[in-house]
C-alpha cells in the first residue's frame, strides 16, 4: 500500500434517482471499480445495491461504511 492508497477521495453517484457524495480511500474505490467489472455492471449500479441491502440492516450503517464492509466481504469470500 502506498500513501496515494489513503487518499480520501469524494465522488458524486446516483441512486434511486438521486445525487449523493460518497467519500472513501483511494484503494476502496479501485476495489469498488473492479467488482462492478467483474459482474458486469456500472459503478453506480454496484453501489445502490449496496445501499439497498443497508437499508435492512439495524441500525443502518451509512453508506461509506456499508460500501467498505461490502469490499471486505468480497475480497474474504469473492461474493458479497
Amino acid at each position: 500500500m502506498t500513501a496515494a492508497d489513503h487518499r480520501l477521495e469524494k465522488h458524486s453517484v446516483a441512486i434511486a434517482g438521486h445525487r449523493t457524495s460518497v467519500t472513501l480511500e483511494a484503494a476502496f474505490w479501485r476495489a469498488l471499480k473492479s467488482i462492478a467489472k467483474e459482474r458486469g455492471r456500472s459503478l453506480s449500479e454496484l453501489i445502490a445495491e449496496v445501499d439497498r441491502r443497508r437499508g435492512d440492516m439495524e441500525p443502518a450503517p451509512n453508506l461509506s461504511s456499508a460500501l467498505r464492509v461490502y469490499v471486505l466481504s468480497h475480497t474474504r469470500t469473492g461474493s458479497a
